[in-house]
């Protein structure tokens, strides 16, 4: 996972510079869907140029931009919809960070939206322009995440009879709540690491700690920007927001709140599992010492009773010889004597509950 990922001109490029960048793996699509509470109509791979005759029609239009835009197409919905063009190269810029931009009539925001991508944790830019009977939004990620809000479109409801300021509500609402289940994904690794840190500790845990640690990290820097964006929303007075959508807003600036909540419970734990793996290393290289050390306790007096018998002064002319090697039953009675050694010390250590 790479630390920074921010497109950026060299220094010195004037201010709405738009410059190409490399094509993602997913081609340029846009979509245009026109509704109003009574019905919806939508066209698949338009121009820029068709999405200018939704502006004529009193209805809610929502062109979606998905892939890597082009400096041309960009251009044409700028001149089409009066789009800023710093906001315009924010857009071509991804890894901005969520923020809140207020221009001539049109609201600008750019979000965060986390997924995993190959077993790593990354985020993909989700940039908005609301407008008072539109909204664009662009997506150069793989897959299409807003397919669930098309499927609550096209089944009518609350949805189709308000108006564009809800629909930017939904679109928020489904990516700040993305969080609940990478977070519940990040919560499942924090089990299996707790387990293995007190089970088997080793290398690979260490890294493991550290992934984490970072994926918490990455998380930080974009939750914390997206509450501040609903708490702008809420906060200040914008014309294009009205009063009936602020409290559903309210809901989904709840849901920042309830996904920090578990970030920092996250955070916490993360903090002490370098001193739980530490711990546990200690813990482990302690119950081996003691192991070996049981081991080489019960096996020192047998070497030291074998070691006296060992130096063989069996001399029959002198009184300090030793009377014991010439004995018939000498052998079986030095292993009688080593078993009885090993069975004392066996009892006493278990007795003091050190094995």
């Amino acid at each position: 996972m790479a630390y920074f990922t921010k497109r950026y001109h060299p220094p010195g490029t004037p201010p709405g510079t738009l410059v190409s960048h490399p094509p993602t793996a997913h081609p340029l699509r846009l979509r245009l869907i026109d509704y109003t509470a009574d019905g919806i109509s939508e066209e698949d791979d338009v121009t820029p140029a068709h999405c200018q005759t939704s502006l004529q029609r009193k209805t809610i239009s929502w062109i979606h931009v998905h892939g890597q835009a082009t400096p041309e197409v960009m251009r044409e919905l700028g001149e089409t919809f009066g789009l800023h063009p710093l906001a315009l190269e924010d857009v071509l810029n991804s890894g901005q960070r969520p923020k809140l931009d207020s221009h001539d009539h049109q609201l600008f925001i750019v979000m965060s939206l986390p997924a995993w991508r190959d077993g790593d944790l990354s985020t993909e830019q989700i940039s908005l322009f609301l407008g008072e009977d539109y909204l664009i939004s662009f997506h150069n990620g793989d897959s299409d995440p807003f397919d669930p809000l098309r499927q609550r479109l096209r089944g009518g409801g609350r949805m189709r009879a308000r108006g564009a300021d809800y629909l930017l509500y939904s679109l928020l609402d489904l990516i700040i709540d993305q969080g609940f289940p990478i977070l519940e994904t990040l919560g499942e690794q924090i089990e299996e690491l707790e387990e293995t840190l007190l089970d088997s500790p080793g290398k690979k845990t260490l890294g493991q700690i550290h992934q984490f640690k970072r994926d918490l990290l990455l998380l930080r820097r974009m939750l914390w920007p997206q509450r501040e964006v609903l708490n702008q929303l809420l906060r200040e007075e914008q014309a294009l927001i009205h009063e009936e959508t602020k409290p559903y807003l309210r809901d989904c600036y709840d849901h920042t709140i309830q996904i920090m909540d578990l970030f920092e419970t996250y955070r916490d734990m993360s903090a002490s599992m370098l001193d739980i793996y530490l711990s546990s290393t200690s813990q482990r290289l302690n119950e081996i010492m003691r192991v070996l050390t049981v081991m080489a306790t019960l096996f020192i007096p047998p070497t030291f009773l074998v070691g006296v018998y060992g130096m063989n002064f069996a001399n029959p002319d002198s009184p300090w010889a030793m009377p014991e090697l010439h004995s018939y039953y000498g052998y079986p009675l030095v292993w009688l004597v080593i078993l009885v050694m090993i069975g004392g010390l066996l009892l006493f250590f278990k007795r003091r509950g050190w094995f």
